[in-house]
């Protein structure tokens, strides 16, 4: 092995740590929400990579019976297929941030009380 071979090994958790530079912008009032949403996209996110592993996976053995580590990696999908697969993953994101979605319609008809609206109505009755 020559010397350009060697490369220090890759520190994965502090890569996946990383801090982008300047403060974190918050969107939703509640810094804790915040976060408890980033790591639920986050886990949304791996799990659209699992899925399209998966459709790669059935993609090749229905076409080839069998397949290699080296054609999952290399695998490009015919623009029917990256239509369907694009689909698939606005229809996800669609299901995951259905909640946001509703809550923000809700306040643009102003017809339905947040959650605390509700509360403080449930308490005086």
């Amino acid at each position: 092995m020559s010397e350009d071979d060697k490369q220090a090994p890759l520190d994965v958790v502090r890569l996946a740590g990383a801090k982008a530079r300047g403060k974190r912008p918050y969107f939703l009032e509640d810094p804790d929400v915040e976060r408890v949403l980033s790591i639920a996209m986050a886990i949304a996110g791996e799990l659209a990579v699992l899925r399209q592993r998966l459709d790669t996976i059935e993609e090749l053995l229905e076409t080839r019976g069998a397949l290699t580590r080296e054609e999952i990696e290399t695998f490009v999908p015919s623009p029917a297929h990256a239509e369907a697969r694009g689909r698939w993953h606005q229809e996800y994101l669609a299901r995951i941030l259905r909640i946001l979605q509703q809550q923000a319609e809700a306040q643009e008809r102003n017809d339905e009380p947040t959650s605390s609206e509700a509360g403080a109505w449930m308490l005086r009755e």
